[in-house]
């Protein structure tokens, strides 16, 4: 089976500044991985590349078969790269339900079917209660929920989560943990980045490491954590997971 994605010698400079460089991987249909680093390593570059928010200096990538290598956002979307952002883009005009249906639209193009899957997907992410209420009422922790209804609503095959951690109280974070956990069972691919550690180490089953616009290691949570690299570039000390 050829894997969904692959990121082949993908490169992006800003003027005189590589961002990422020479960036490959291949991602499996049903993998769940996590993307680490520190500040400035590449990691929203990469995504952005992805997604079809940036284009490549150089470089390809193949999603599910096809080179998208410079597609737009709105083309990446509607072949089933679905992604969160670090700070929740809602449009707060709209109720809860109707920012969900609005991605729903993606894959149910009838009213009613758009608007029976936002809700079935808001259940999901245990929003089901706030379905008609402004989006201007949500804390940050439904707002990030909000974010993941969003890129379900899509069914999409691959998702890039971006931080969808942050700001989370210790209950929200193990609620989040536990659904990301379930979508590769569900056929969703997930690539995770994410900086609360214990969730993204005892979650996922691969780890990549980029610092510096390169990756630095690949392999599982275990042995990322003692890798002297992972530890000299962004840990700082070894990582016990037991």
């Amino acid at each position: 089976m050829s894997p969904v994605l692959e990121v082949r010698s993908l490169s992006r400079a800003f003027d005189a500044l590589w961002a990422l460089r020479e960036v490959s991987f291949s991602v499996e249909t049903g993998e769940l991985i996590g993307i680490i680093g520190p500040n400035g390593a590449g990691k929203s570059t990469l995504y952005n590349l992805i997604a079809g928010a940036l284009k490549p200096t150089r470089g390809e990538i193949v999603f599910a078969g096809r080179r998208i290598t410079g597609w737009r956002s709105h083309q990446v979307a509607r072949v089933g790269l679905a992604r969160t952002f670090q700070t929740p883009k809602p449009y707060r005009q709209l109720s809860v339900v109707e920012n969900v249906m609005l991605t729903a639209f993606l894959s149910e193009h009838r009213l009613a079917l758009a608007r029976t899957l936002a809700e079935a997907t808001l259940g999901e992410v245990g929003l089901g209660d706030y379905a008609a209420a402004p989006v201007a009422t949500l804390t940050v922790g439904l707002l990030k929920r909000l974010e993941v209804a969003r890129a379900l609503a899509m069914r999409p095959k691959l998702v890039l989560f971006d931080e969808i951690m942050a700001g989370l109280t210790p209950t929200e974070v193990a609620f989040m943990t536990r659904l990301i956990a379930g979508l590769p069972t569900r056929g969703i691919t997930v690539l995770w980045v994410e900086h609360v550690l214990h969730a993204i180490m005892t979650t996922a089953r691969r780890i990549l490491v980029l610092d510096r616009g390169a990756v630095i290691a690949d392999g599982p949570p275990a042995a990322i954590g003692r890798d002297p690299a992972v530890v000299k570039a962004y840990l700082g000390e070894e990582l016990d997971l037991a």
